[in-house]
């Protein structure tokens, strides 16, 4: 468990929080393409606890400012967005993408006042299916990276997302807690019984090739955050064979979830506010994938179906999630439709922020006691000297890093599967190192 000091170090995002400086200095995945139209309505946004203001172009280009007027404070929420500019209702001021004062109907001496002024913007990059925001101090800007889902411009990427009521950590956790899928995700991830193939069973689930729900954890931290494996018996050669799962978290914000035999996963954070999410869960892959409609129907996450338009669902604490009882009295372990919702069920029912000061954590949870630890020490870190972990070398191109599911012999060192090259030469030197200062 964590003290209270350590928790809010873990949790907290808003003003001045080591935890949301950390993240202002990565580029933050924060909005979807698809919600921002050439010309079209202003879209409301939110990160880390500052309200802001999206909007796209006449040209194409998107801008994010902030959410009220430098003039008298009004929302440019409302705004008209034309020709190539946002403008403010109440008198008029007119910002590009850039935070720039283009028009001020007004002021008398417009053209002189709008040389020394400018709007609160920030740096804006689209790519990899998302709008990306960077929030950090302009000097220190690093380069954009493509995440680990896009490791080529023509790579399927098929993206669900849905507004959490609760802080980032616990969501983040749940992402790398390989023992809770065994048993709260049940029916989707079904466990292939002996003697059935994977070809042979229902491709409708994400199916394991085997029925061990006690997995062994094994944890490797890294310059960027960590991977950790969870290893099972599988349903045949038990004796000579171990199941793996492998997840890699890269902090802030991402984690590579154990692939499917049909696309890899993901999973990326966006911090609304201390109490307040929003969770991406990613299916892709370089020769197939999944579409994004079927995707999405198989989250639960449709637009108008499963989730209003701006992405806050239907299935409430206030409703019970829609729980169907009578699904569970036939087999349905849950009775909540869709894996990320039986997912929001679980840390919304933790509370805004859960309190980790009162667990009782078992053998399971070493992977998130891990993670905890890692983060906490990264706020301290930043706090001590500035210094913000996945910013610092030897750098690792995300495109690089994967997770990994399969069978494997016993003897198979866990530490190479689903490692590039460059990463398994840096675990190397990093041992090496680790042993020279023993």
């Amino acid at each position: 468990m964590l003290t209270a000091e350590e928790n809010d170090l873990l949790c907290r995002v808003e003003g001045a929080a080591p935890m949301g400086q950390i993240m202002r200095a990565h580029w933050i995945p924060a909005l979807l393409p698809e919600q921002l139209k050439a010309d079209g309505a202003p879209k409301r946004l939110r990160l880390l606890g500052e309200d802001l203001v999206a909007f796209r172009d006449t040209s194409g280009k998107i801008g994010v400012l902030g959410e009220q007027c430098m003039h008298r404070k009004a929302s440019l929420v409302y705004g008209r967005n034309e020709d190539c500019g946002l403008r403010c209702l109440y008198h008029g001021w007119k910002f590009d993408v850039d935070g720039n004062v283009i028009d001020m109907p007004s002021e008398p001496a417009a053209e002189r006042v709008m040389k020394n002024i400018k709007h609160k913007s920030y740096a804006v990059h689209e790519a990899a299916g998302f709008v990306w925001v960077y929030m950090g101090p302009a000097e220190t800007m690093p380069a954009f990276e493509p995440p680990p889902w896009a490791p080529t411009p023509d790579t399927s990427i098929s993206i669900l997302r849905i507004e959490v009521n609760c802080n980032w950590a616990q969501i983040l956790e749940g992402q790398i807690d390989s023992a809770h899928s065994s048993t709260l995700h049940s029916s989707d991830m079904v466990m292939v019984p002996e003697g059935i193939s994977r070809a042979e069973a229902n491709d409708t689930h994400w199916l394991r090739p085997s029925t061990d729900k006690s997995p062994r954890i094994i944890v490797q931290p890294t310059n960027y955050g960590m991977r950790y494996a969870a290893i099972r018996k599988p349903t045949l050669n038990s004796d000579s064979h171990d199941y793996v799962r492998i997840t890699t978290y890269v902090a802030p914000f991402v984690a590579l979830i154990p692939p499917n035999n049909l696309y890899n996963v993901a999973t990326v954070l966006t911090p609304v506010d201390d109490t307040h999410t929003t969770f991406h869960f990613i299916a892709w892959n370089q020769t197939g994938g999944i579409d994004q409609d079927v995707w999405r129907r198989f989250g639960g996450a449709e637009i108008g179906v499963d989730v209003d338009e701006n992405f806050h669902s239907y299935r409430t604490r206030a409703n019970n999630y829609l729980q169907d009882r009578e699904a569970m009295k036939n087999g349905d372990f849950t009775g909540v439709k869709g894996i990320p919702h039986q997912d929001i069920m679980m840390w919304e029912g933790m509370g805004p922020i859960a309190d980790r000061t009162a667990e009782s954590l078992s053998a399971s949870d070493i992977a998130v006691i891990q993670f905890r630890r890692i983060m906490v020490k990264a706020a301290r870190q930043y706090q001590d000297s500035g210094a913000v972990i996945g910013r610092g070398e030897p750098h690792i191109a995300q495109v690089k890093l994967a997770s990994f599911e399969g069978i494997v012999p016993k003897a198979t060192p866990w530490r190479t599967l689903g490692a590039s090259e460059e990463e398994v030469a840096s675990y190397a030197a990093s041992a090496a190192k680790q042993s020279a200062a023993e």
